[in-house]
């Protein structure tokens, strides 16, 4: 069974930083997208960047937002993504989701979640 799981949150000051790792294991043949998205309280959930391995090559695209701002970056061998978050903002406090469109062991191709981690910018 495919999961992902996330780590990094936490409470931090404007203006602080902040890394949130996500880790994919199962049955796993191949993933094609990971990404980040965030939940803000009483708003909707939000793509925030989103990273795709094609030609031997991963491409980065990020929500207007977070530009200049966050990173993402992966590690194809490890399955792991990472969400490098500087010059945080309270409007950043959100539950942060991984996301990954992978394609498990059989050959299916499905969209998988993680349960989120919880960052809050706050002095």
């Amino acid at each position: 069974q495919v999961q992902l799981v996330e780590s990094g949150g936490g409470l931090v000051q404007p203006g602080g930083s902040l890394r949130l790792s996500c880790a994919a294991s199962g049955s796993i043949s191949s993933i094609n997208v990971m990404g980040w998205y965030r939940h803000p309280p009483g708003k909707e959930r939000e793509l925030v960047a989103s990273i795709t391995f094609r030609d031997s090559t991963n491409y980065a695209n990020y929500a207007d937002s977070v530009k200049g701002r966050f990173t993402i970056s992966r590690d194809n061998f490890k399955k792991l993504v990472y969400l490098q978050m500087n010059s945080l903002k309270p409007e950043d406090t959100a539950v942060y989701y991984c996301n990954a469109l992978i394609e498990d062991s059989r050959g299916y191709r499905s969209t998988y979640w993680g349960k989120g981690t919880l960052v809050t910018v706050s002095s």
